[in-house]
């Protein structure tokens, strides 16, 4: 009796550890199966398969969703899907959990270029701003965020001008509001009597040529001419713009 009591006892102690050497066994198969996934999933983003791709990443993760590898390169492969408002989590997801800071700039940097495709310029200038941080020898990185900068500013300045614009026509109709003869009394001042000599005077003033108007012809030449500066700007600021680093997946083979 004093046996199978003992015997009792004994398994019911190592039936604990029994079990966390079976958890540890099964966490090292899925973590193999994981690395497998990735492994698959950067051949095929090799191959330019960027949707087959995301799903091998993600079926990696499946197998474990701290995998920092499968997030970090399924954000790239949904990048080049241009998928990028799911490639943002995936990157954002890496910067808080990887512990190399030159995973976490190059995390930072995608993440920039995936903020400033959608020109959203703020998080765009954050992001970069914070792969700087994390290596400030990154000139790709600076080049994207004076884009960035640039294209913030311009979209502020913009912004101010519709809002001066709109306090000026809400200024104007408060005038009117308190004086509307006023308004009235201006356009019949703006517009006094005119008799057929002067309109004799404005027809002929009107066939002289004028000075410093270019001809249509001349025109059409600039207009062709600017095009073709801001064409050839443009292409300049895309091969930059969005592409940065193009970073290559992390092997995990």
């Amino acid at each position: 009796m004093m046996k199978q009591r003992a015997l009792i006892l004994s398994i019911a102690l190592w039936l604990p550890f029994l079990a966390l050497a079976q958890q540890a066994k099964d966490s090292v198969s899925l973590q193999r199966k994981a690395r497998a996934f990735v492994r698959k999933g950067n051949t095929l983003y090799q191959q330019q398969q960027y949707i087959d791709a995301s799903v091998a990443y993600k079926k990696a993760l499946g197998k474990n969703n701290n995998y920092q590898k499968a997030s970090y390169n399924l954000g790239n492969a949904l990048y080049q899907e241009k998928n990028y408002k799911e490639a943002i989590p995936q990157f954002e997801l890496t910067t808080k959990t990887a512990k190399d800071p030159v995973v976490k700039a190059k995390a930072f940097h995608n993440l920039g270029n995936s903020f400033l495709v959608q020109k959203q310029y703020q998080e765009a200038v954050n992001a970069y701003k914070d792969a700087l941080r994390k290596n400030p020898s990154d000139d790709e990185t600076r080049y994207n965020l004076a884009i960035a900068q640039e294209a913030l500013k311009k979209e502020q300045d913009k912004n101010k001008d519709k809002k001066d614009d709109k306090n000026k026509d809400k200024d104007k109709k408060d005038d009117q509001k308190k004086d509307p003869k006023k308004d009235k009394g201006d356009k019949k001042k703006k517009e006094p009597k005119k008799d057929k000599g002067d309109n004799e005077k404005k027809k002929d003033k009107q066939q002289q040529p004028q000075p410093n108007k270019m001809s249509k012809e001349q025109m059409k030449q600039l207009l062709e001419s600017l095009q073709n500066e801001e064409k050839k700007t443009q292409k300049k600021m895309n091969e930059k713009k969005g592409q940065g680093k193009k970073v290559p997946q992390e092997k995990d083979w």
